[in-house]
């Protein structure tokens, strides 16, 4: 594991952690409630149809394929990163700056 960014209260537990200092506590009835909540959370289970337009679906697709994934598995990580405010849209708080007339 790397070491370099921790303080030394860290490193001091890491170390006991990896000499087996430490014991689990954790049950084999917790591990599988946690286990059943994590395969919850990704699960897929609904299906939705959009429209948008060709230049977006082009970006989207561009991007997906940048990161490796499929197409529609990065249209819904960018959701789920959304909703779960780990995505924020940049330009929902700046303020719009009136146009000038400039006609007579």
């Amino acid at each position: 594991m790397n070491k370099g960014k921790l303080s030394k209260e860290e490193k001091t537990l890491l170390d006991a952690v990896e000499a087996g200092e430490f014991e689990s506590v954790l049950t084999e009835a917790r591990k599988q409630e946690l286990e059943a909540i994590a395969n919850n959370t990704f699960k897929k289970d609904k299906r939705i149809n959009i429209r948008i337009s060709n230049r977006d679906l082009t970006a989207i697709q561009s991007r997906a394929s940048e990161e490796g994934i499929p197409y529609q598995t990065f249209v819904s990580s960018i959701i789920h990163k959304y909703i779960s405010g780990s995505l924020q849209d940049l330009t929902a708080n700046k303020k719009i700056q009136p146009t000038r007339n400039t006609r007579g």
